[in-house]
């Protein structure tokens, strides 16, 4: 890639894997791999450096959290799960007690110990043959680098210029990439990853070109050299020619004009071409996303996920505190309906309430609407405040991780209860509050029919009921490839989810990542989806995808789809739909 003396470079391309569509031409900007060792000096003091070791762990298990949090609103609720692991590394009791040996025998500052015992760590990791394990590493690397920014002030960044660039790095950790400061960021192309990894996720979501797998990137790639990045193919070309920049910026000239025609139908219904109307909302966590609606043509929200306001501090805010946000986003959403989604998180999430030792597997553990029903009065202080904000706008409120009737007719009865306080205290609010249940587990879906007389609508949140059908974890490179969204099985509990809401006069949306996915948009319309609730810079796609289409075409390949043993041949048909009717979207 060196250019011999006194000739131009030459143009040279690197190919990797394409994970998050778009084009960015800058100079490129490489950050090494590891981190180095902190100063180390001399303490009198080794309980004072104790403390500022334990204040520094707080500190990140909170940033953690809130990480977390945002990364589920963007990308899906298993998404965000990659930090309980991180998590449970900065609860281990016997790292702990040995960074704490070790500023005591060493008579050094705290974060140096801490470095120490890390790198033994680490060392003990490289040497076990099984790979699976020796990646997790990079785990452990990212909460130590965390940790030792916590121990000062410093900016939480992944470090880049101030001026437009495309980053390169060996990887980028979720919290990295939550981080980034994306004013200045053209694209990112990593020398590992995969098209299902969290870091892949989140860049589509945040609409940044991204290639992964471009192999010995960081040692062959210099820092300012000119260069284009192809999300489309995976391509990284430097050095481009003339003729090179011509053509790419001609490509993005022309999606460009896509964007362009996508914003000017912003007002439009999303109705098929033979008028069947499918509501097309936008998920959300934060107020400060609510312009974002707006701007997208939205209708409202369809997913506003309370996490990140419940568990943002040290103490979850109170019934009022709670009943000024809700009641602010209805009232600049309304008429368009706002469906917030209880809390929806592990147990060990709570401030009030920390769990003593880490959940041997928290995707199956206390979570959801179990921690929500298991402590009623922490329950009904958010139910109440639903029911405040209720009174100023069209609001809902769905419950999360139901896995059968019962946690359905418990959270009703705390609703109603709740209705019946304020009513005596002179409170106002909809009586008629809309309530629904996301089904994200098979055994919900299977029984939806018991469930659909029991509440108003179903919400789908595909991400978990994928992973939940077909036992894999997408970030798991050893199975991620069975991780498939038209799995047979996932098609056909969509359906029966569809047919008993509709039996039982509920309606029923999807607001997984699947909604988004403008190849499924028609097997989506088929089954008969009647609402779909996306990420807000998603919805002029999906809304132009949902008006090229024929609802009646749509059921028939969904019919066709449901016979199908075969997932990927379930994609091939759905996808071929969408490229007859809008092409230009999808390549």
């Amino acid at each position: 890639m060196e250019s011999i003396a006194g000739t131009p470079p030459q143009e040279t391309v690197l190919q990797g894997i394409p994970v998050s569509r778009g084009i960015g031409i800058a100079p490129v900007h490489v950050i090494a791999r590891g981190f180095a060792a902190p100063e180390v000096y001399e303490v009198d003091d080794a309980e004072a450096e104790k403390v500022r070791f334990e204040a520094a762990l707080k500190r990140t298990k909170q940033q953690l959290v809130e990480l977390q949090e945002r990364i589920k609103a963007i990308s899906g609720a298993e998404d965000g799960m990659i930090f309980e692991a991180h998590q449970m590394m900065l609860e281990d009791r016997a790292m702990i007690d040995q960074v704490n040996a070790a500023i005591e025998k060493r008579g050094q500052n705290a974060e140096f110990a801490l470095y120490a015992v890390i790198q033994n760590y680490l060392e003990a990791m490289r040497r076990v043959p099984d790979p699976y394990l020796r990646e997790r590493t990079a785990d452990i690397e990212d909460v130590c680098q965390r940790l030792l920014r916590n121990f000062g002030p410093e900016d939480h960044r992944v470090g880049g210029p101030d001026e437009r660039h495309i980053l390169v790095a060996y990887d980028l950790s979720p919290s990295d990439t939550a981080a980034m400061d994306r004013r200045h960021l053209s694209g990112f192309a990593t020398e590992i990853g995969s098209v299902n990894s969290h870091t892949a996720i989140l860049a589509r979501s945040l609409g940044i070109p991204a290639v992964v797998g471009l192999q010995k990137a960081v040692l062959n790639v210099r820092t300012l050299t000119p260069a284009i990045i192809d999300g489309y193919s995976g391509k990284l070309i430097l050095h481009p020619t003339a003729e090179t920049l011509e053509r790419y910026r001609g490509i993005r000239s022309e999606k460009e004009k896509v964007r362009h025609e996508l914003e000017a139908q912003r007002d439009a219904e999303a109705v098929t071409t033979d008028g069947r109307k499918i509501t097309l909302s936008a998920n959300i966590e934060l107020f400060e996303e609510l312009p974002l609606v707006k701007n997208s043509g939205a209708r409202g929200v369809g997913l506003y996920r309370t996490e990140f306001l419940l568990l943002k501090g040290e103490q979850m805010p109170g019934e009022m505190e709670q009943a000024e946000v809700y009641s602010r986003l209805a009232k600049a959403l309304d008429p368009d309906p706002l469906i917030i989604r209880t809390l929806d998180a592990g147990g060990d999430k709570l401030p009030v309430e920390p769990l003593s030792e880490p959940e041997p597997n928290p995707f199956l553990g206390w979570r959801g609407i179990r921690v929500s029903i298991d402590r009623p009065a922490m329950f009904k202080e958010q139910l109440r405040a639903i029911l405040r904000a209720s009174a100023h706008g069209k609001v809902a409120v769905m419950f999360p991780l139901v896995s059968g009737i019962r946690e359905v007719r418990e959270a009703r009865k705390l609703v109603r209860e709740c209705m019946a306080e304020l009513k005596s205290e002179g409170v106002p609010f909809d009586e008629n509050l809309e309530t629904g249940v996301m089904i994200e587990v098979p055994s919900a879906a299977v029984i939806a029919d018991l469930i659909a007389p029991e509440v108003d609508f179903f919400s789908i949140g595909t991400n978990d009921l994928i992973q939940y059908t077909v036992a894999t974890d997408r970030v798991n490179h050893r199975v991620a490839e069975l991780y498939r969204p038209t799995h047979p099985a996932v098609i056909r509990l969509i359906k029966q989810t569809i047919d008993a809401g509709l039996g039982a006069g509920a309606w029923t949306g999807v607001c997984g990542e699947m909604a988004g996915d403008i190849r499924l948009t028609p097997l989506l319309l088929g089954l008969g989806v009647e609402e779909l609730s996306v990420g807000p810079h998603q919805v002029p796609r999906v809304r132009r995808a949902i008006r090229t289409l024929s609802h009646a075409e749509c059921a028939a390949l969904a019919d066709q789809a449901l016979k199908s043993p075969l997932s990927l041949d379930i994609l091939e048909l759905s996808t071929d739909l969408a490229r007859k009717y809008y092409p230009e979207l999808l390549d």
